[in-house]
């Protein structure tokens, strides 16, 4: 069999694996594992093995992701996503469709020291599903902000999926952290002007709450004082060149971690609880990786990337056009993958096509702009059916809303996401002019 057939053949078989549930990392390990032995032989295979384990592990860039899985624990078991609900709930709360709008800043907050969309929206579920239901907001416009809100987890830095698309292309934590800034913002903004029109249309969806006074507002902007603290010094430590991004991600855990440590219901079983929920997660995406790295290495031995390269040069497409059909390619992956199986499968074949194509950029500024634009599109994969995993926690936790009554409701902030996706597409300056202003 020619080992570009191979190549071509490892990802049905993949996707087989997949829907008979098998674990995504195992699955990629055993095509990976079988096609390179096929196509070079068990002594190569053996050999890699021996040594792709300590090669990958090995990695210092690698332990930046236990560390922001940590300082997520942390913050969840402190509280934070109440005192950022509460905060964002007391200037907003007095509009219609207020209540909605400070959850997804709430999400937004605590995305900026989560990096998790999965933690973010089931964090944020538990505080402010109640009090959307206890003011009457509709069961689609309340489950739905709470998913699409979700998504702001790995968009807003720091995000466990961007430094993963950092390690697999090679690039600059740091400097994808800033891209993300810019097209974050616009997340969070343009899910609040699609709430805004959500009640303009149906305006008993999302009732105004009371207005809080100026003093009370103070009050609970003073309560999240740690919550920006801990973002400002992390952040702006990692780009003013103090520390790496994970001596950053180690402050912000050690901060997170204090916060949580003088909360009164903080106890030892607790602490616990934290340091098995980050090891669990931290050992998933390993595998993951693991398996990725032989799934990865097939590929190149199949001379697929090759192969699909010169395929397009000789087709002579327009790069935009290219891009487009990757990004909706991406949409119709969010349907049926999470998040970090789309990353991990598709980078290693769209990657190298992607920098082979002059979109007018230097080749760090084609990167770093493809890597925002494809996060953003698997962070909508969050919310599409029929997977959606944003959607199935919040619908669970909801418990008697149907899933039809969620999925209704994300569909704003899914025209939301194509709007910013096709600016962010047309305008590349939009993502880079950070990036450009500190070099």
């Amino acid at each position: 069999m020619e080992r570009l057939t191979i190549g071509i053949v490892a990802f049905p078989i993949l996707f087989v694996l997949l829907v008979i549930r098998v674990p995504i990392g195992l699955a990629m390990l055993i095509v990976g594992a079988l096609g390179t032995a096929i196509i070079a032989g068990w002594l190569p295979l053996f050999s890699q093995m021996k040594t792709n384990a300590w090669h990958l592990f090995s990695n210092y860039s690698l332990s930046v992701i236990p560390l922001f899985l940590l300082m997520g624990n942390f913050a969840t078991k402190a509280g934070m996503s109440e005192s950022l609900f509460k905060c964002a709930s007391a200037f907003l709360g007095h509009r219609k469709g207020g209540v909605a709008m400070a959850a997804i800043g709430g999400c937004a907050g605590f995305g900026a020291i989560c990096g998790s969309s999965l933690a973010t929206a089931a964090t944020m579920g538990k505080v402010a599903l109640p009090e959307l239901r206890r003011l009457g907001y509709s069961p689609a416009l309340s489950t739905g902000a709470l998913a699409a809100g979700g998504t702001l987890g790995i968009l807003i830095p720091p995000s466990v999926i961007l430094i993963i698309f950092a390690i697999l292309t090679e690039q600059n934590i740091a400097k994808l952290f800033l891209a993300a800034f810019v097209p974050g913002a616009m997340a969070a903004i343009g899910y609040m002007l699609a709430v805004a029109i959500y009640v303009r249309i149906s305006p008993d969806a999302g009732p105004a709450s009371i207005r809080i006074n100026w003093r009370e507002r103070l009050k609970l902007s003073v309560s999240i004082w740690h919550v920006l603290l801990i973002f400002i010094i992390m952040i702006s430590g990692i780009y003013l060149g103090w520390f790496t991004p994970t001596e950053g991600a180690a402050i912000g855990a050690f901060g997170t971690g204090l916060v949580a440590f003088f909360q009164k219901d903080f106890d030892f079983a607790k602490l616990l609880e934290v340091i098995e929920s980050t090891a669990l997660t931290s050992a998933m995406i390993f595998l993951v990786l693991l398996g990725a790295e032989f799934f990865n290495s097939l590929i190149a031995l199949s001379q697929l990337p090759v192969f699909l390269v010169d395929l397009v040069t000789n087709a002579n497409i327009a790069p935009i056009y290219i891009l487009v059909i990757i990004l909706l390619l991406y949409l119709v992956l969010g349907c049926l993958m999470d998040s970090l199986a789309m990353i991990l499968l598709t980078i290693p074949i769209f990657f190298p096509l992607i920098m082979t194509l002059d979109f007018g950029l230097t080749a760090e500024e084609t990167a770093i702009w493809f890597g925002i634009l494809t996060l953003i599109v698997v962070e909508v994969g969050l919310i599409t059916p029929p997977v959606g995993l944003n959607v199935f926690i919040i619908n669970k936790m909801a418990g008697d809303i149907p899933i039809s009554e969620t999925f209704k409701g994300v569909l704003p902030f899914f025209a939301s996401d194509l709007i910013r996706v096709s600016m962010l597409l047309l305008f590349p300056s939009i993502t880079l002019f950070l990036i450009r202003l500190f070099p």
